[in-house]
């Protein structure tokens, strides 16, 4: 169940907490047609909390405009659903569509089937949370994986480091949930099933913007 140890090819890009929700530049998305896509995009996902999705649109809009995403698609996880729920969303937003919605694992230290710590550390075994822009696929140890670069300093920018991807796991699967009440865990990856990664994985690489939320982080 362990996530994969990686040898980094990218350099980290790096933006300040602060930078998340003030667009530097002239905005692609003007208030008004944000917030005409924030209403499309929940009726297309009507379980998925109006504030989660609102954070992501935010980080989005900011590193659009700083010219540090490729692709206008948004993945959205909800870490404070339990795991067993489907707390993965995926949106192209060029559309306005939910393209995948699917179950996602947590960290083996931030809890059983609900996760509620969150770490940046290494060794931690913990999920880390906020802005992640998508790297390159590749095929590592656990199969068909994701590079993942944290954004903010001291909340994820170690993600690299401690090689939080996003792979494919056997434990990600709804009769692992039945039998144990919940997902197997990973070591702070955002791990999904086997039989959807790749395609999920193919959809969101190569600069575009997951973002992990929970009610602390807003």
């Amino acid at each position: 169940m362990s996530c994969p140890r990686i040898v980094l090819l990218m350099v980290p890009l790096v933006l300040a907490p602060s930078a998340l929700g003030e667009a530097a530049g002239p905005s692609p998305e003007p208030p008004a047609r944000l917030v005409d896509l924030e209403g499309a995009l929940l009726r297309a996902a009507p379980n998925l909390r109006p504030a989660a999705l609102q954070a992501g649109l935010s980080s989005w809009q900011a590193l659009q405009s700083a010219r540090l995403l490729a692709r206008p698609v948004l993945t959205v996880i909800d870490y404070s659903l339990p795991s067993t729920a489907r707390r993965l969303w995926v949106f192209d937003l060029s559309s306005r569509r939910l393209i995948f919605h699917e179950l996602v694992a947590h960290g083996r230290n931030s809890g059983e089937d609900l996760a509620m710590a969150f770490s940046n550390d290494e060794g931690s075994l913990m999920t880390s949370l906020g802005t992640f822009v998508t790297g390159e696929s590749y095929d590592g140890r656990n199969g068909y994986s994701l590079r993942l670069r944290g954004m903010e300093p001291g909340l994820n920018d170690r993600a690299e480091a401690r090689a939080i991807v996003m792979h494919g796991a056997p434990y990600v699967d709804d009769g692992v949930a039945r039998k144990l009440g919940r997902l197997g865990r990973s070591h702070g990856c955002p791990a999904l099933r086997p039989a959807i990664a790749r395609t999920v994985i193919d959809a969101i690489k190569n600069g575009t913007l997951l973002y992990a939320w929970y009610p602390s982080k807003g």
